[in-house]
């Protein structure tokens, strides 16, 4: 198989993942207080979301380097 080919295999599942979930979400822990022996932290949960056009584009994208990565007879 071709690397673009193997581009486009994985272009495609990371666009159907794009499309099932639809946003991310961590938590990140950050220091509030820092006062000498005084060590306060703070854990807020962070959401990044994924636009459905980007897992279109991404499948789209990758069905064409899959197209173009084919071997010819």
């Amino acid at each position: 198989m071709r690397p673009i080919a193997i581009l486009g295999a994985v272009l495609i599942v990371a666009g159907i993942l794009a499309l099932v979930v639809p946003y991310i979400s961590f938590t990140e822990t950050r220091r509030v207080v820092d006062a000498g022996p005084l060590k306060i932290d703070a854990q807020q949960e962070r959401v990044i979301p994924i636009p459905a056009i980007a897992g279109v584009v991404a499948v789209i994208a990758g069905l064409g380097c899959v197209y173009m990565g084919r071997k010819r007879a």
